[in-house]
């Protein structure tokens, strides 16, 4: 992370995580519990929780997860920030795909969106 560039830094940082042997990537959202797959077992790293107690989820607004990502992408949000907009997005879960290279960002009723992101060298 720390390494990143801080615009359109991500792809760095999954390619980081790729050459260190990580699969797939798996955020639970609000707990902000994030799973990293590897050929040699998970790893689990528990971040601060976006939410305590009971909470409404919000409905899945693909336009508002959009703009998060766009936000996101041009470095104009902290990390804590995109998973808050995420969760305000109605994001429940997403899964890195670090060999397909893709991310999708799943709603609590089945609804998906998925986005590509591009091969870096490091």
């Amino acid at each position: 992370m720390a390494v990143r560039p801080r615009v359109g830094g991500f792809p760095y940082l999954a390619e980081t995580l790729r050459r260190a042997g990580v699969t797939r990537n798996v955020w639970q959202l609000p707990a902000c519990q994030s799973l990293y797959l590897t050929g040699r077992g998970a790893v689990l790293q528990q971040g601060t929780p976006l939410v305590s107690g009971m909470a409404d989820v919000p409905g899945f607004d693909q336009p508002a997860l959009i703009r998060a990502l766009r936000t996101d992408q041009a470095g104009e949000s902290s990390f804590p920030d995109f998973l808050q907009a995420s969760w305000n997005a109605g994001v429940v879960r997403y899964e890195v795909d670090l060999l397909e290279r893709q991310v999708t960002y799943y709603g609590c009723n089945g609804e998906s969106y998925v986005e590509h992101y591009p091969a870096v060298s490091l």
